[in-house]
């Protein structure tokens, strides 16, 4: 699969598969960046990625994100959309900082993972629930 990549900058990294085995590809911090304790930041790539169509980017954290600079995805996961690809739509990482201490990031610093993954739209059909109920939060033991 061709994937676009519009770098903003010069001197940004190209996200790649760091094995033959890579289900995603890394991304990187395009700048140095401070995020103060308790706090979040956008952690700009420096990419633009046109995610081909009935495909969507989803970003999460990289295993050694927390290990390595006690920073946690804020939002979980991001969820880039196959129409969020314009010159001014740079993918940015929303990183939370629960720490005490402030968490410096420097150029380069790869930390998070992109993967394409293909969408099925559902349709949506109104009517009744189900004639049971499951049970709540850990109603199966």
């Amino acid at each position: 699969m061709l994937v676009r990549i519009t770098p903003l900058r010069d001197d940004v990294e190209i996200p790649a598969y760091q094995t033959p085995g890579s289900a995603a590809f890394d991304l990187a911090a395009a700048e140095p960046l401070t995020i103060a304790p308790q706090s979040s930041a956008l952690v700009p790539t420096g990419l633009v990625i046109a995610t081909p169509p009935g495909h969507v980017l989803i970003l999460s954290a990289r295993s050694s994100l927390f290990k390595k600079k006690g920073l946690l995805m804020a939002n979980g996961i991001g969820v880039i959309d196959g129409d969020y690809c314009g010159p001014e739509d740079e993918i940015k990482l929303s990183l939370f900082n629960p720490g005490l201490q402030p968490a410096s990031i420097d150029k380069g610093d790869r930390l998070a993972q992109g993967l394409i993954v293909p969408v099925v739209k559902a349709e949506f059909e109104e009517g009744p629930a189900d004639k049971r109920s499951r049970g709540g939060f850990g109603s199966t033991g």
